[in-house]
């Protein structure tokens, strides 16, 4: 073999070396920027969540339209793509055709309800004070009650709700306040309906978008939360809109058929629809089917009844219809739920009530998978 045959054999020799070389050499700088994006990880998934709650409690006012629009399609989804993949028609249809159904739905209660509302607002207004005194006078009787020094009866305590009534309304701006607040919450409602249209038909998009704004190497870990989380939510908002039914049902049976109230259906719809917010919710409707049941009662034992039938109430929702249609997402220890519920209450208001539960159920669910225990178990 000659010296030019070898020298080819040579050169090629010497490349390979400097490219073994080469690759050494450029290997660490190769994995610094993954080194630099796994250490980045972390503190930009907390940067990301910090900066959106932030930014949820800035605009915490005008968010109410958006979380139940956002609950509502987040149920129905389902629905519709079942339907859209068994008749194989577009999407959009039966979207527009679930929003048309939940409003005839939204339009009935409407039409079943106000005008009840209506009615019993303006005879409460009207003797705002008899009623007061009636209601209270139903807890304590006729006598008189010493209070720091001064004598409290019904009729003394009723004088001072009116006139703190009429002293709040008479501040300024008070009734431009009120009035605000009535404009507000019609155009709320059509924003509603326009967003929740919008979200059963682009409800995909939406989640795409949503799993867009979790860092990359984190989306994975989101992923297993969430088919985790999926069924734990979906049946608690099923379970709580079967809780309504329920509620409503039970009492307008207790409440009309039974006790024979006034304006039964409006207040069996009351009392359903504040099943969504927990604790205080409930309380609330006992509280204003209460004072209805004061107003009409012809004696004490219409009063007994009324309260045995609320009692009855309560325990067939705590004890047994509620248990059997939350599952396991009900399955959360009331302090964690009142908890969630203060916090939630004073931070975002009446979202912040609606969501307490869910938050404890996410929170539960992306604890167990960073510790890798079960979450199964109550509490």
């Amino acid at each position: 073999m000659t010296a030019g045959q070898s020298s080819p054999r040579g050169g090629r020799g010497e490349r390979d070396e400097h490219d073994e070389a080469r690759s050494e050499r450029e290997a660490p700088q190769a994995q610094l920027p993954a080194a630099r994006r796994g250490a980045r990880g972390p503190s930009a998934a907390v940067t990301i969540v910090v900066v959106v709650a932030v930014f949820l409690y800035l605009v915490r006012r005008i968010l109410l339209p958006f979380v139940v629009a956002g609950i509502v399609a987040y149920v129905c989804t389902p629905l519709i793509d079942w339907l859209a993949a068994r008749v194989r028609l577009p999407r959009w249809v039966f979207a527009l055709a679930v929003v048309l159904v939940l409003m005839a739905f939204a339009a009935l209660v409407a039409w079943l309800g106000v005008p009840a509302m209506l009615r019993e607002t303006e005879r409460v207004a009207g003797n705002l004070r008899g009623t007061v005194q009636g209601f209270v006078q139903a807890l304590i009787g006729k006598r008189t009650l010493t209070l720091m020094g001064e004598p409290i009866n019904a009729a003394s305590l009723a004088t001072y709700t009116v006139s703190g009534l009429r002293a709040w309304l008479g501040q300024d701006a008070r009734i431009a306040y009120v009035a605000a607040f009535g404009v507000a919450s019609f155009f709320g409602v059509i924003l509603l309906w326009a967003l929740l249209g919008y979200f059963l038909i682009d409800a995909h998009r939406v989640a795409r978008g949503l799993l867009w704004l979790v860092p990359p190497a984190r989306r994975p870990f989101v992923l297993q939360v969430w088919r985790e989380l999926d069924p734990l939510l979906r049946r608690y908002f099923i379970g709580v809109a079967l809780v309504v039914v329920y509620a409503s049902i039970v009492a307008y049976i207790g409440l009309g058929l039974v006790l024979g109230l006034h304006h039964a259906v409006f207040l069996a719809m009351l009392t359903g629809l504040l099943e969504v917010i927990p604790i205080v919710g409930p309380a609330a409707a006992a509280i204003i089917a209460g004072l209805v049941a004061v107003r009409y009662a012809v004696s004490a034992w219409d009063i007994l009844a009324y309260i045995a039938y609320a009692a009855a109430l309560r325990i067939s929702i705590d004890q047994f219809f509620g248990p059997i249609v939350l599952g396991r997402a009900a399955r959360v220890r009331p302090v964690v739920v009142i908890f969630c519920f203060l916090t939630g209450g004073i931070l975002f208001g009446v979202v912040g009530v609606i969501l307490a539960v869910p938050v404890a159920l996410t929170v539960k669910v992306v604890l167990a998978n960073l510790y890798g225990e079960p979450h199964t178990e109550p509490g």
